[in-house]
Order: C-alpha cells, then structure tokens, then sequence
C-alpha cells in the first residue's frame, strides 16, 4: 500500500488510531464505494441481463469506516483538510448509504452501538467533536466541517437531522462533556439552518427530561443558538415546528410552571428566554380567557358565574395585568352580538348592548 518505503512515521501530533486490527481488503461482493453507473437510452421493452458485478452488494459499515477514519487521521486535525477529504471522498465512497456510520465517525469518532457508546473492538479516531476542546470556538469549526459537507452532497440533509435526533436520544450515553459540546454544535448548527429546529422534539424524552438531562443539555443549546441569533429568530424557528409553546416539558410534570423555567433558565445565563416563555404564557392564558368568555357569554351563563370565573384566572395567572382582562372582556362583550348593516341604528345598538353587559364591566372597572 505504501509502496517499498513502508508506511510514514507518525507526528507526534498526529491523533491516535485505536485499533485492534488492521482495516480489510474488501471481500468479493462487497464493497463501500459509489459504483452506481448511468444506463444508456434503450428501446422500449428491451430486456437486461443483470451482471453479476451489477447485483446488490452486501452492506459493509465496518470498511466504510476504516476507510474514513484512515483518511481523517491523515489529516492531523486540521479541520480545513478534513473537509477537502470527505469533499473528495464522496466521488469514491457510497455516503448515501453509509450516512449515518459517516455522522458517527465525525462526532463520536467511531460506530456507535445502542446507547450511544463505541465498540472496544472497532477502529476509533480523535479527529471528531467528542475528542475536541470544548468551546465554542471549536464547536463553530467543526460546524463549518458540516456545513460544507451538506451543502456538497445536498442528499445527506436528511440523514444528518435523523442522526442528531439519535444522538440526542442517547445523551445519557455520553459524559457530561461530550454533552455540552454535542449542544454547542447543535445550537450553532440551528443558529446558520442546517438544523431544522423539529430535532428538538427528542429532548422530550421521558428519562432525559425525568433525571434533568434535557433542560441542562438545552441551557448550552440555546447559549450557543442565541449567541449567533437574537431571541425573536430564535422564537421564528421554534414557531415553524410548532415548539414555542413546548418549552416548559423540558421540566417534569411537576415543574412545569412559568416560575421553576424563568428561575432556571435566568439562573442560567438566558433571562431573554425566559422572558420570551413568560410573555408566551401570557399571550397564552390571554387567549384562553378570551375564548371561555366569548362560550360563556353565547351560552348566556349568568354574570355572577363570568365574574367569579374571571377573577379565578386572574389570580391563577397573576401576570395578566387588571387593564389587560378589562380589555378581553370589553372585546369578548362586542364580540358576541351580530351587528345592524345600516350605520345610523348601530350607535344606538352599541349603547343598549353595552347597558346589558355594564353589570359585568363595572365589576372590574369600579
């Protein structure tokens, strides 16, 4: 392979190959390289004879990686040429098939089993995001390695997002720092869109969210989120896959309250998201008074019964100023009558429709 000068002495630098054997010679049959081949124009109902070199191939993860992982430790950890790598490697080798064995490699530096943790008997590598410093100046760099890649090969997006979404599902596989940085990573991954925020739904995780992992693993998310985007690009994204209003679950049942997320997340370092979930609970509960007052009054249930309804919801929902539920009540009173067409009976309508509800006003105005 290496011709009669043998193979190259190591830098000292260069990262470490743990491996218990060398990497095979590919078996007939079997092979990990892009030999798909372009028919050429037939006429209609010709038959071909399928060649034996044509059929399916096995699937064979294990030379895919020994492969990458050989031309990553080429690279002595210099990012830039990591990407020009597998730039170049993609000609050659079958990403598409091997997707996921390739996102393993790049963050956990080898296959990962079930749970998230790296087989003993497997080749590993240190030029991948588990075995870097943990900063956010590292983790931006090895975002770039992504971004480039993706944007090259277009059809790895989808399987990048179906990798982060495991990789988030076995984070109380990995130590606390492989965690933080697999945040870091995502966070900046989310901040230029080559994540779609909808990864997030696997921090809900019913283990994650029970033992504390998934606010902790979000507080270093969004850090690094907001740290390239301003709070209201971040809520824009969260909209999108509908998870504006889903923040809280990161907490047990039992936490799940506007005070216990904006106590953590300020104590955190990330008091404009807990602005942000306050102010959506309260546009929340607004809306929610709002609709039960406009049922109530179209099912004409009695004043005393809407006053002491609302009065509830007040206290229970102590950040709804008394100006704020004036208003949802002036509204929702407006609301619930079908108005004259002719201009000149409307005024005289507002004010005898208004006369009917003043008990109800002068309950919260007085």
């Amino acid at each position: 392979m290496y011709g009669a000068a043998g193979p190259p002495a190591r830098s000292a630098s260069a990262p470490v190959v743990r491996s218990l054997r060398r990497p095979p010679t590919p078996a007939a049959g079997v092979s990990f390289m892009n030999n798909q081949k372009q028919q050429k124009p037939t006429l209609s109902g010709q038959r071909f004879k399928t060649r034996k070199r044509d059929e399916k191939e096995r699937f064979d993860p294990t030379q895919f990686q020994d492969y990458i992982i050989q031309g990553l430790t080429e690279t002595s950890t210099d990012l830039e040429a990591v990407a020009k790598f597998l730039d170049a490697s993609g000609a050659k080798l079958d990403y598409r098939r091997y997707a996921e064995t390739l996102f393993d490699i790049l963050v956990a530096g080898g296959m990962l089993a079930p749970g998230g943790t790296l087989a003993d008997d497997m080749m590993r590598t240190d030029v991948c995001v588990f075995a870097a410093q943990e900063d956010l100046e590292t983790m931006q760099a090895f975002a770039q390695v992504f971004n480039k890649l993706i944007r090259r090969y277009k059809y790895l997006e989808k399987g990048f997002e179906d990798e982060v979404k495991k990789l988030l599902l076995f984070l109380k596989g990995f130590s606390e720092s492989e965690r933080n940085k697999l945040a870091m990573l995502t966070g900046v991954l989310l901040a230029n869109g080559t994540l779609n925020a909808s990864i997030l739904n696997s921090l809900y995780n019913e283990n994650l969210v029970k033992e504390g992992v998934s606010a902790a693993f979000a507080v270093k998310l969004f850090k690094s989120w907001i740290n390239k985007k301003d709070i209201n690009e971040v809520a824009a994204s969260l909209r999108k896959v509908s998870m504006d209003n889903r923040l809280m679950e990161l907490f047990p049942a039992n936490k799940q309250s506007v005070e216990h997320f904006t106590k953590y997340f300020t104590e955190a370092g990330l008091k404009e998201l807990s602005e942000y979930v306050r102010n959506q609970q309260t546009i929340g509960a607004r809306k929610e008074l709002q609709k039960e007052l406009q049922e109530q009054m179209s099912r004409g249930d009695p004043f005393k019964e809407i006053i002491l309804y609302v009065k509830e919801e007040m206290k229970k929902n102590n950040n709804i100023p008394e100006p704020i539920v004036i208003g949802l009540i002036r509204s929702s009173v407006m609301s619930s009558v079908e108005w004259n067409k002719k201009e000149k009976l409307v005024a005289e309508q507002a004010i005898n429709h208004l006369k009917q509800y003043s008990p109800l006003l002068a309950a919260f105005t007085a």
